[in-house]
């Protein structure tokens, strides 16, 4: 290939001092020591100010000092690519590995973020999005501490595709633990919606703040014209050489680079020649150019900006129409034209090509040349030259986007195909491109419906008011029959519940229900509809209690729908406080040998997760705590296994921090509930995956007692009206009504609480261990209306008899003792501990232990307390424990 003359390389690395200081100091500290915290540099200027050439520098000074350095770059006819840029960064590295080698440095990733990378097949189904990110940043974080001291260039971040800048976004976010260094450069705006705000989260992460590029000044440019053009070239001509270009590195080189070739004197009585040279060598003058190398080299150069990536000679041939021959004399025409270039060796990448284009202003401004009618022509026949060379439908998809549509049924194959393999490898909205670009096309009448309905099931947890409109689209067609049909009801009744639109989504199962005989789809449906309207607590009604009653006596828990039904039953027993006996066994008779049913499992998808978070919570509050942990720990051991990282793991964390709490293991509910509220916030607030890890927090905090920080988490994490419609466990206004008592809020406190009784008055009963509002309300009540904190008392006795567990008795039988005095205190405080002695929540029995010894004047039982909330974590019980002892010991 014809040799390309050497240009001014360094000549935008002008006034380039500060930044290049500041990426060697970052290198001073990463190759100091490599425990050494990352670092993140980014680089920002508009076209053509040297954020390249920068990157360029930085790679050679990290060679020089021995670093390993991976590179890619965002490319704007590729940002509909999902992990494209990161696969660039990765798959170098992970391609000179051995398959075993490979495998064994991602580890338990290798399965989730290997397809991502396309080092490995993916598996049936859809990936979890946040699960494969979190492998991505895994995969890099591995490989970064074997390749110490690594660093990590991405150029042009703005053209890069959304789920690299997701992954970015997670990386940065890290770098805090890995010794890498990571360089970002980017043009400011460019782009809008979720790239932009990834792309400031990253910004944010930065160590210092972002380095704005300007243009060179005067003087830079005098004495780069110099530098290139020789000593001999007047002030006059180089003050037009600046005025001309603006002081653009990348234009002032391509300015000097045609000076050259012209042979012109770089003169004063020559300056005037400057700006048709400047014309020629950008936008419609480069276009010119193009043209004037000849129709051939044209069409090799359309071809080029159309593959985008990957372009070798052979491809383009094909893709051009010409022979291999006349396809090499192109190449070696536009290389020596200043157009395309081979790629430095130092960035070379398993099918990355022989060329690219010298500037990504060149090949924006070659692709936008092309016709339109003949680019959209040449796209449809990229996506099959790409599909005959073995890439797969989703590579050739970013082509077929790009074809009009032309009632072409096999169009429409791929497509659905390419959104397949899309959701396989965690990218949804790259499979929601696809499938809503074939129902342009348009689909067959009797596809359209099976299009729209994998639409649906492709946005459902990124745009559930778009997913609606194609699901119920899909349903009101011919197309969806059977078990399809029935799965598209229960996804657009999640997608409205998602949208916040609980009533239709009820009344979407209920009809569906209705049109079928009774039989497994129907039961399906219904256990549905009750799962809809049990989970919206306020909502709920006696008459839907006892509908769902009436079936579930019909269930013996022989398929999943009955084993639903049973679950979904006792949950609603539990909540309103029915026979804790008869919610285990209800719960027990959804079990097969004790554990869940084929289908039924954490990580299957038929029926979701809502199900066994209802089963393990009602274990929980029927004082089965064994049963729910193992439930709990199963689900977080299923979620890791999967690497589902978003709200499934947060909601098992969660709810094992829930079972953790109620266990009396205080320490632990902590830690685990910090670690969901982390995740939560990942996935967004508002949402009641972010109410449980929030509420569950504070009302932990405030059993250790630490107040003061259950209050800042509070306030931090936005846990105050208005409560979202779907039943949070523990209860929220309970909760929220305890902690405002416990900062001196009395009155607000109280009106908390009574709005929860409210609540559990239009659901005609309460579970006084799920919802404790009564005896808290009693407690503070005791002085200011003594007769209606007795009889707020007696209630919840009655509640806690009629349920029946050790755990509401003994709660019950405390708040009664607080509200007495002398002996008769003393026994109910007795009976208390008796109770609670016999229950598993051991935080609740420690404070009975220290109440009964405070009215008892026991010191025998203020010690057995005291030893109990040490062992729990109660900070707060135990100073009370301790303060009693030394005041009182002279009593005791």
């Amino acid at each position: 290939m014809t040799e390309v003359r050497p240009r001014a390389a360094s000549a935008s690395l002008w006034e380039r001092d500060a930044e290049i200081a500041a990426v060697k100091r970052a290198l001073d500290v990463l190759c100091a020591d490599q425990s050494s915290a990352g670092n993140l540099l980014v680089f920002q200027g508009e076209a053509g100010l040297g954020k390249t050439a920068l990157l360029a520098e930085t790679r050679r000074i990290a060679e020089r000092r021995g670093c390993t350095v991976w590179s890619t770059r965002g490319g704007e006819t590729l940002r509909s690519v999902p992990f494209n840029v990161v696969r660039q960064l990765l798959q170098p590295a992970l391609v000179s590995l051995m398959p075993e080698e490979a495998r064994e440095y991602l580890g338990d990733w290798y399965d989730i973020a290997g397809p991502a990378l396309g080092i490995a097949d993916p598996g049936e189904g859809q990936a979890d999005p946040q699960g494969v990110c979190d492998g991505l940043v895994a995969a890099v974080s591995r490989l970064a501490k074997r390749e110490w001291p690594l660093v990590l260039l991405i150029d042009d971040a703005h053209w890069a595709d959304q789920e690299t800048l997701r992954w970015l976004t997670a990386f940065t976010e890290r770098l805090h633990d890995l010794s890498v260094l990571v360089v970002v450069a980017r043009r400011p705006g460019e782009v809008s919606g979720e790239s932009a705000r990834h792309l400031d989260a990253v910004a944010a992460a930065a160590g210092s703040p972002v380095a704005c590029l300007s243009a060179l000044t005067p003087d830079a440019t005098a004495g780069l014209t110099r530098a290139t053009l020789g000593p001999h070239a007047d002030a006059p001509f180089c003050r037009e050489v600046w005025a001309v270009t603006g002081g653009n590195p990348y234009e002032t080189v391509e300015l000097l680079a045609k000076v050259q070739d012209s042979e012109l004197d770089p003169v004063e009585t020559h300056a005037g020649e400057l700006r048709p040279l400047n014309r020629s060598a950008r936008g419609g003058g480069l276009v010119a150019r193009l043209e004037g190398l000849g129709i051939d080299a044209t069409r090799f150069a359309w071809a080029a900006a159309i593959l985008g990536t990957g372009i070798t000679v052979d491809l383009v041939a094909q893709l051009a129409t010409m022979s291999v021959e006349v396809a090499q004399r192109c190449a070696d025409l536009l290389c020596s034209a200043r157009i395309l270039t081979q790629p430095d060796p130092a960035d070379a990448r398993p099918g990355g090509g022989d060329l690219e284009f010298v500037h990504p202003l060149i090949a924006t401004a070659v692709y936008h040349s092309i016709p339109e009618a003949l680019c959209t022509a040449m796209h449809g026949i990229a996506a099959q030259v790409v599909t005959d060379s073995g890439r797969g439908a989703a590579v050739a998809s970013r082509h077929l986007l790009r074809v009009h549509p032309d009632d072409d049924d096999e169009l429409v194959e791929q497509l659905r195909e390419a959104a397949r393999e899309h959701l396989a490898v965690g990218a949804p909205d790259a499979a929601r491109r696809c499938l809503e670009r074939a129902l342009l096309e348009p689909p067959l009448p009797e596809v359209h419906a099976r299009v729209l309905y994998e639409l649906g099931c492709a946005t459902l947890l990124t745009a559930p008011a778009t997913t609606i409109d194609h699901l119920q689209s899909a349903l009101g067609m011919p197309g969806l029959d059977g078990d399809t049909r029935v799965d598209a009801v229960i996804r657009l009744s999640q997608a409205l519940l998602h949208n916040d639109q609980l009533e239709e989504a009820v009344r979407t199962v209920e009809a569906e229900a209705a049109r079928h005989e009774p039989g497994p789809a129907r039961m399906r449906l219904q256990a549905v509809h009750f799962m809809w309207e049990g989970i919206h607590g306020e909502t709920a009604t006696q008459g839907c209690s006892r509908r769902l009653a009436d079936l579930a006596r019909t269930c013996t828990g022989r398929d999943n729908s009955e084993r639903a039904l049973l679950i979904l039953r006792g949950f609603d027993a539990m909540t309103h406080g029915e026979s804790a006996e008869e919610v285990v066994e209800l719960c027990d008779r959804a079990l097969v040998n004790g554990r869940l049913a084929p289908g039924l499992g954490w990580t299957d998808t038929e029926w979701g997760i809502e199900l066994l978070m209802m089963l393990g919570s009602s274990y929980t509050y029927a004082d089965r705590l064994d049963r729910a942990e193992s439930l709990f720990a199963e689900a977080l051991r299923a979620y890791t296994t999967a690497r589902w990282s978003g709200g499934h793991l947060s909601l098992a964390n969660a709810f094992l921090g829930l079972a953790y709490r109620r266990q009396g293991r205080l320490k632990d509910a902590e830690t685990i509930l910090r670690e969901s509220l982390e995740l939560a916030e990942g996935v967004g607030r508002r949402l009641p995956l972010h109410w449980s890890a929030t509420c569950g927090l504070v009302d932990t905090l405030l059993a250790r007692g630490r107040v003061e920080e259950a209050w800042t988490v509070a306030e931090q994490y936005g846990f105050a009206p208005p409560y979202p419609s779907t039943i949070v466990l523990p209860d929220t206004r309970s909760v929220r009504g305890r902690l405002l008592l416990a900062v001196g809020r009395t009155e607000e406190g109280i009106n908390e609480l009574e709005a929860a009784e409210k609540t559990a008055a239009s659901r005609g009963g309460h579970n006084p261990v799920l919802a404790p509002w009564a005896v808290d309300l009693a407690r503070v009540l005791a002085v200011t209306d003594p007769a209606r904190a007795a009889q707020l008392a007696t209630e919840a006795r009655r509640q806690a008899e009629r349920f029946g567990t050790d755990t509401a008795i003994g709660e019950a039988l405390r708040c009664a003792a607080a509200l007495e005095t002398g002996q008769r205190a003393v026994r109910l405080a007795a009976q208390a501990v008796a109770y609670l002695e016999a229950s598993p929540c051991q935080y609740e029995h420690a404070a009975a232990r220290i109440e009964y010894g405070i009215a008892a004047h026991s010191a025998t039982e203020l010690n057995r307390g005291l030893s109990l909330a040490r062992s729990c974590g109660a900070d707060g019980l135990v100073a009370r424990a301790e303060k009693e002892l030394e005041t009182a010991s002279g009593l005791y």
